[in-house]
């Protein structure tokens, strides 16, 4: 498998092993030189990351993909039998509710009730309003 195609995680994952195979004493699977080895501070991450790079690693990665299962979707039926109301309807209905709360007196009439919006005024006690 190509070091193109693994996440950065797989390649840590690979870069790790490879390293502490290679710090245990493992053969190095590419041909370096003392210089580059200097170069490369003796430090076997960077070797086995040079190896990965070059391709010669023989590790690889089993990636499973979800299989795609094609599945028969079933047919809603709509009964057109049934009564469904329409958006007028129900706010027609509502309004026939909120009319008959406020004739029952349950409720006092504040407005038309389209986003009207009451502020109570703070009640003060003569106490505090005496300190002021």
């Amino acid at each position: 498998m190509d070091s193109k195609n693994f996440s950065k995680y797989e390649r840590a994952r690979i870069i790790g092993a490879r390293g502490l195979q290679i710090s245990m004493d493992a053969p190095l699977l590419v041909d370096v030189s003392e210089s580059e080895l200097d170069a490369l501070n003796f430090d076997p991450l960077k070797i086995a990351e040079k190896e990965l790079d070059s391709g010669v690693l023989p590790i690889s990665v089993n990636k499973p993909m979800p299989e795609r299962k094609g599945e028969a979707i079933e047919n809603i039926k709509i009964d057109e039998d049934k009564d469904i109301p329409s958006d007028e309807q129900k706010i027609a209905k509502e309004k026939e509710i909120e009319k008959e709360i406020l004739e029952s007196g349950a409720m006092k009439a504040q407005g038309d009730g389209e986003g009207d919006i009451i502020v109570d005024e703070p009640v003060v006690d003569k106490a505090h309003a005496e300190l002021e």
